[in-house]
C-alpha cells in the first residue's frame, strides 16, 4: 500500500525512488507552500504535466539564499518552472503603506519572510546558480503582470520587464496550462528553448522584430516620460483580446522583449478536465503547521475563471482575461462528489464561485463582435449589447448542488457583481434563499460619482437600488441578511472631499465599512497607470493622485468613521476640507468641536489595518 504522501507530486529524492525515478522532467519552485489543490497554481500546472506522462517536482518556499536546496531533486531534463505563488512577492510582503506584513497565509503557520523580495528574480538566479546551462521558464501573477517595462510602485520608478531582470529563457503570461503543456512537449522532442518563439501567451527576448508586431515606446521612453508609459499603456491594451491581437515589442537596451499574443480561453471541455485531475485538496504531509490559505479554500469549489468587469485597480482581467470561461455542470457536481471523500468535510460547501460569482456561465453572445472587440469591459459604461447576462446556467448548477445529499449547506463567498443582479432574478433570489450565510459580499468601491468613473465601476444610484432590493428581498423571505460593503481609500481620482461625501453616504444608508483596502498600485493596472502619471491614459485627463500620507490616513479614517480611535483624524478631515458643517451629520457632534491632528502612532491598529471579517456588525 502505498505510503500518504506518495499520492501528492514528489518534494523530495525519497518521493522521487519511490516512484521509481531517478530524474525529473520538470522542476516546479513556487513562493507558497505545496497545497494540492487546484486553486494553487503550481499544483495545477505540475498536476497537467503529470497527467500527459511528464515526471514533475515541486520544491516549494526554498531558502533563495542556498543553492543546495535547489538540488534537493536533482537537475531536471527539461525546465525548471518558476513562480514567485498565488501573490506578487511585493504585495505579499509590504502593506500599502510599505511596511513590512507580519504574516504571510500561503507559509506553515502563516509566518513572514519565509519568499525573498521579488521571487521570480532571486528564484531564478538561484536555480541559474544552481544548474548551469538549465533552460528556465518565469510565470505566475508575479511574471505576468511586469512582462512590460511597468511602474514599482515599492521602488517608485518604472523597472524592466521582469524577463530582462531575471535572465529567464521564457515567460508564460496568463493561466499558462496551453503554453505549458505546448512547450513541455515541445523541449521532450528535442526542440531547443531559443526555438520556441510562437507559442501564445509567452514572451521572449530577441534581436530581431517579428513580423506585424506593434512597437510599444521603450524601457528608456517609458522610464523618463509619463506620456510615453501612457502611449505603451494603450497601445498594449489594444490587443488584449486573444482573438484579434497581435505580438507586442518593447525594446529595452537594444533588446527587444516580445510577447505573443494572449493565449486562447480554454474551452469548457477542456476547462472541466484540468479540474478532473486527481488532487489530494489537502497540504503536502510535510507540513505541521496549518496554512492559512488552505484553511480558507479547503472546500471551495473554482466554478469558472475570468472577469468582464475591468475595474481599473483589478489584475484579474490583465492575468485572468476578460473573456469567462466555465466549467460544465457536471465537472462542479464531480467535483463535488470527490470532495465528499475528504476526510475533513462534514457536508459544507464554503463557496462555489471565481472572480465574481454571479459571472458564471455568461458569455459574448456575438463571435463576429467578439472577435475584434476592444472593450476592456463587458458592463461599463453600460453593459455591453452583445453579452448575454441571463443566469440559467448559474441557477441550474446551484439547484443540482442543493439537491446532493452530501451537502448540508452550499454558500457563495466570492464576491457579486451587483449591477448585473437585475438581469439575473433567479439567481438573485436563489443567492438569497439558499446561499448567502447571512452575509453578502459586495464591492461598490466608492460611492462617489467622479471616483466610480475613474475606477470603471457603476455609480452610487446603482448600489442605491441594489441596497433597496436586497433589503426587500430579504425581508420577503424572513431571513436577516447583511451587505459586507468592500471599499478602496486613496484610489486615483479620490480626493479627501470625495471621502467624506462616501462616510456620508454610509450614515445614511446605515452601512458600516468590514474592510478597508488602502489603494496599492500593482503592476499592469490601469489605475497604476494613472497613479504614476496622473493622467487617464485614454482620454489625457489630469487625475488627482493621493500620494501624501497623511492625505492617504485620512481617508481610509473616513471609511471607518464610527470607530472611536478615528474620531481625531475624522474632525481633522471635515477642517482640512472646511467641512466643519458636516460633523454633526457623521458624528453627532456640534461643528464648533475642536479637531486636533491625530497622531497616527497612538493609533489603534484595529482602525489602520484591514479588519478581520467579523469584527463590526454589517449593514441589514
Amino acid at each position: 500500500m502505498a505510503e500518504t504522501k506518495d499520492i501528492f507530486i514528489p518534494c523530495s529524492r525519497e518521493e522521487m525512488a519511490r516512484r521509481g525515478w531517478d530524474e525529473l522532467d520538470v522542476l516546479f519552485i513556487t513562493g507558497d507552500a505545496y497545497v494540492d489543490h487546484p486553486s494553487f497554481g503550481t499544483p495545477l500546472l505540475a498536476r497537467l504535466l503529470e497527467s500527459e506522462g511528464f515526471r514533475v517536482g515541486i520544491i516549494a518556499q526554498p531558502d533563495w539564499r542556498d543553492a543546495e536546496a535547489f538540488k534537493s531533486m536533482g537537475r531536471p531534463r527539461l525546465f525548471a518552472a518558476i513562480s514567485a505563488g498565488a501573490m506578487d512577492s511585493m504585495v505579499n510582503r509590504y502593506t500599502a503603506a510599505k511596511k513590512v506584513r507580519n504574516d504571510d497565509a500561503y507559509t506553515p503557520g502563516g509566518r513572514a519572510g519565509v519568499r525573498p523580495n521579488r521571487a521570480v528574480i532571486a528564484y531564478t538566479a538561484a536555480v541559474k546558480g544552481a544548474f548551469k546551462g538549465l533552460p528556465t521558464i518565469i510565470g505566475g501573477i508575479e511574471a505576468s503582470l511586469r512582462r512590460l517595462a511597468h511602474y514599482d510602485y515599492w521602488d517608485n520608478k518604472v523597472r524592466r520587464s521582469v524577463l530582462v531582470d531575471s535572465k529567464a529563457d521564457l515567460l508564460l503570461f496568463g493561466m499558462a496550462e496551453a503554453a505549458i503543456s505546448a512547450l513541455a512537449r515541445r523541449m521532450h522532442a528535442s526542440e531547443a528553448i531559443a526555438q520556441i518563439t510562437d507559442i501564445r501567451g509567452t514572451a521572449y527576448i530577441a534581436k530581431d522584430c517579428p513580423e506585424a508586431a506593434v512597437e510599444l515606446p521603450s524601457y528608456e521612453a517609458v522610464a523618463d516620460s509619463t506620456e510615453a508609459y501612457n502611449r505603451a499603456f494603450r497601445l498594449a491594451a489594444e490587443q488584449a483580446n486573444p482573438y484579434s491581437g497581435g505580438a507586442l515589442v518593447q525594446p529595452h537596451a537594444g533588446r527587444l522583449v516580445v510577447i505573443n499574443p494572449p493565449a486562447m480561453p480554454l474551452a469548457e471541455e477542456e476547462l472541466d478536465r484540468i479540474y478532473a485531475l486527481p488532487f489530494v485538496k489537502q497540504p503536502h504531509p510535510m507540513y505541521s503547521e496549518t496554512i492559512p490559505a488552505y484553511e480558507q479554500i479547503r472546500f471551495s469549489i473554482t466554478s469558472h475563471r475570468g472577469c468582464c468587469g475591468g475595474g481599473a485597480f483589478c489584475a484579474i482581467t490583465h492575468h485572468q482575461g476578460k473573456e469567462i470561461q466555465s466549467r460544465s455542470v457536471k465537472s462542479i457536481e464531480d467535483e463535488v462528489d470527490r470532495l465528499s471523500h475528504h476526510p475533513e468535510f462534514r457536508g459544507t460547501i464554503t463557496d462555489v464561485g471565481g472572480p465574481t460569482a454571479n459571472m458564471y456561465g455568461l458569455r459574448c453572445s456575438n463571435p463576429e463582435a467578439r472577435a475584434v472587440c476592444r472593450r476592456e469591459s463587458c458592463l461599463y459604461p453600460r453593459i455591453c449589447k452583445h453579452f448575454d447576462t441571463r443566469d440559467n446556467q448559474a441557477v441550474t448548477l446551484l439547484q443540482k448542488l442543493r439537491e446532493k445529499p452530501v451537502i448540508k449547506h452550499l454558500f457563495v463567498a466570492s464576491g457579486i457583481r451587483f449591477d448585473l443582479l437585475d438581469k439575473q432574478p433567479d439567481y438573485f433570489a436563489d443567492l438569497l434563499q439558499h446561499h448567502v450565510g447571512g452575509l453578502l459580499k459586495v464591492a461598490p468601491e466608492s460611492t462617489s460619482q467622479r471616483v466610480t468613473k475613474v475606477m470603471r465601476k457603476p455609480g452610487p444610484d446603482v448600489f442605491k437600488a441594489f441596497l433597496k432590493n436586497f433589503r426587500q428581498q430579504s425581508s420577503k423571505h424572513g431571513k436577516r441578511q447583511a451587505i459586507v460593503p468592500y471599499f478602496i481609500s486613496a484610489h486615483p481620482g479620490c480626493t479627501l472631499d470625495d471621502m467624506i461625501d462616501v462616510a456620508l453616504f454610509l450614515k445614511e444608508n446605515n452601512l458600516r465599512i468590514e474592510q478597508v483596502q488602502e489603494f496599492t498600485p500593482t503592476p499592469g493596472s490601469l489605475a497604476t497607470c494613472i497613479y504614476h502619471t496622473g493622467r487617464d491614459p485614454y482620454t489625457g485627463e489630469t487625475v488627482h493622485v493621493p500620494r501624501d500620507p497623511r492625505e492617504r490616513r485620512l481617508q481610509k479614517a473616513m471609511l471607518l468613521y464610527h470607530l472611536p480611535e478615528q474620531r481625531q483624524a475624522v474632525l481633522e478631515a471635515l477642517r482640512r476640507t472646511g467641512r466643519e458643517a458636516d460633523c454633526a451629520k457623521l458624528l453627532g457632534v456640534s461643528k464648533t468641536f475642536t479637531a486636533t491632528p491625530a497622531d497616527p502612532k497612538k493609533t489603534s491598529r484595529k482602525g489602520t489595518v484591514q479588519r478581520k471579517r467579523g469584527t463590526h456588525k454589517p449593514a441589514r
